[in-house]
């Protein structure tokens, strides 16, 4: 739960709410690693809704090699950090009718996997190969 609370606060601090995966893992081991504050604040936010799953309930999408935070989500972190919030968690149904608002959840494609990678490591495993070999017989 921490971690999902954590992925929402990276992401809106980001222009346009998106980040690379590089930029997420890396801004999360600072701050899994800057101390008791962080994890204490996370938990007292997550412990407002306990039912959270930021991708279920369409509060973070996956596009393009990162992350991009939604206006739903943006809305769910805003009602987590006000200070007016009710200090109880909130139900699940609360969650799901705020997220409810999204009519169909963006279908992302997955990433394009290079075609045929194995047959490419080889060729370049065969090209290295070649290449030493030349330069041996040039060497002698």
């Amino acid at each position: 739960m921490n971690f999902q609370v954590t992925v929402l606060k990276i992401l809106v601090s980001y222009p346009d709410g998106f980040a690379v995966m590089e930029d997420l893992k890396r801004d999360m081991a600072i701050l899994a690693t800057s101390g008791r504050d962080w994890a204490d604040r996370t938990r007292r936010l997550a412990a407002r809704v306990p039912d959270l799953d930021i991708f279920s309930h369409g509060l973070v999408e996956r596009t393009s090699g990162g992350w991009r935070i939604t206006s739903k989500g943006r809305e769910v972190l805003d009602f987590v950090e006000s200070r007016t919030a009710a200090p109880q968690p909130i139900k699940a149904s609360l969650v799901e009718e705020t997220t409810a608002a999204i009519v169909t959840p963006t279908q992302v494609p997955p990433l394009p996997q290079p075609a045929d990678r194995a047959k490419r490591r080889r060729e370049r495993r065969e090209r290295r190969r070649e290449a030493r070999e030349r330069a041996r017989a040039n060497a002698s």
